[in-house]
């Protein structure tokens, strides 16, 4: 009975949709054709945020402060995060302005990647005190970072660069060379994240740049690419907007987290927590959203039940970016493994919810997983931004570190007895 009800209200909810879309051109909504070829050659500047509906009419991604917080605004705010016990959390270093993806270096170099600055940073510390240094300027959209082998990875929209001998030149990283670059050039959407598995392969997501449509055959996917050749595999299909991912250590699959489409409701779709268990799973976009919500203009007389269903749905617009497994030794022995989560916060909601830390608990095939809040409070009241959490990275001491590119800080959360 439950599963009917389930259903029925699904497609109360698809019934209702359609009608607001159908309205949309008469109450003068944006609402975009991507099936159109001037949509392609000729496209809208925020065409990803097509398709309003009059029922949130006007709601936009808000802007953070341009110079970040100040340090006694963090410090303020650093005082309104609550974690569990014996928890604690402090600002790591602040000037680094729209921070996202980071990663370490051999030598504790931390680098940093940004969302609209075009901007790579590497934070080091001298006397004590942390130094943030912008080693690159002028990309595209350089979220996406990693370090391996005493090279430097940054994925800038269409090009995967490697800058090799990177901590010994951070005042002169050079030009770089482009290792991989098979990728289409628009960036909405187009900004990406890195995860490399044991044979030194990236994962990549490459998301389609509209709320909803037909992605063109490059796009809506997961590949995983080699730096060391240019080969690359196409993994996953059916993936609207990936910007967070993590191989885990029991079994070294690839585990992404994945925001749906906006333009329903406040409440639906949910974001989502996703596994690849076998190589070219697709995971319903644009057809299918949350698992069980057809979308009630791309469905096209596809069912639920043809795709990967996520391994747990986060919530609506919450916006899940970075995550981790958590493999170090400084939290308790239960944290071991669980994934944690940075949900940078709704824009397409008149309730913001996000903005916080999410410890997910689940077993290695995805079975019996559970969801908590772990840091919280960098939300007052319906719309107010304090921080957006958008990666997450751990220390070698086991400890945690938060990059929020709104504050443009990178925080360190730390455990003692």
């Amino acid at each position: 009975m439950k599963s009917i009800f389930r259903r029925s209200v699904v497609a109360c909810a698809a019934v209702l949709a359609i009608g607001a879309l159908d309205q949309a051109a008469a109450q003068g909504l944006k609402k975009y054709d991507s099936d159109k070829k001037d949509f392609w050659t000729n496209p809208p500047p925020d065409w990803f945020l097509g398709d309003e509906t009059e029922a949130q009419k006007g709601l936009a991604p808000p802007a953070g402060p341009p110079t970040g917080s100040s340090d006694a605004e963090l410090a303020a705010m650093m005082k309104k995060i609550k974690l569990p016990p014996g928890f604690k959390i402090e600002v790591y270093a602040s000037g680094v302005l729209a921070a996202r993806q980071m990663a370490w270096g051999d030598n504790g170099t931390l680098f940093v990647g940004s969302f609209g600055l075009g901007n790579v940073y590497a934070i080091t510390e001298k006397d004590g005190k942390k130094q943030v240094k912008t080693v690159l300027k002028g990309m595209k959209m350089p979220t996406g970072i990693a370090f391996q082998n005493g090279a430097l990875y940054v994925i800038d929209i269409d090009k995967l660069i490697r800058y090799d001998n990177a901590e010994a030149s951070l005042d002169k990283l050079g030009d770089g060379k482009v290792v991989y670059d098979d990728m289409p050039s628009y960036v909405a959407h187009g900004w990406k994240y890195l995860a490399a598995d044991k044979d030194g392969w990236f994962y990549v997501p490459f998301g389609p740049p509209f709320n909803i449509g037909l992605p063109p055959t490059s796009l809506s996917q997961i590949r995983r690419i080699d730096p060391k050749t240019g080969n690359a595999e196409l993994v996953a299909l059916g993936v609207r907007n990936s910007v967070g991912g993590d191989v885990d250590p029991r079994t070294g699959k690839y585990w992404f987290t994945e925001n749906a489409r906006d333009w329903i409701s406040d409440d639906m779709p949910s974001d989502k927590l996703n596994m690849i268990s076998k190589l070219g799973e697709h995971f319903g976009y644009p057809y299918c959203h949350q698992g069980d919500m057809p979308d009630p203009k791309f469905a096209m007389g596809h069912k639920c039940s043809e795709f990967t269903p996520p391994v747990l749905n986060l919530g609506a617009h919450v916006a899940p970016l970075g995550m981790k497994f958590y493999t170090g030794d400084q939290f308790p022995a239960e944290y071991k493994n669980n994934i944690f989560i940075a949900e940078h916060g709704s824009w397409n909601r008149h309730k913001y919810q996000g903005a916080l830390i999410k410890r997910v608990i689940v077993d290695p095939d995805g079975k019996n997983a559970k969801q908590e809040n772990f840091a919280t409070g960098w939300i007052e009241g319906d719309q107010g931004y304090l921080g957006r959490p958008a990666d997450i990275v751990l220390a070698k001491d086991g400890s945690m570190l938060v990059a929020d590119d709104w504050a443009g800080a990178i925080y360190r959360i730390s455990y003692s007895k």
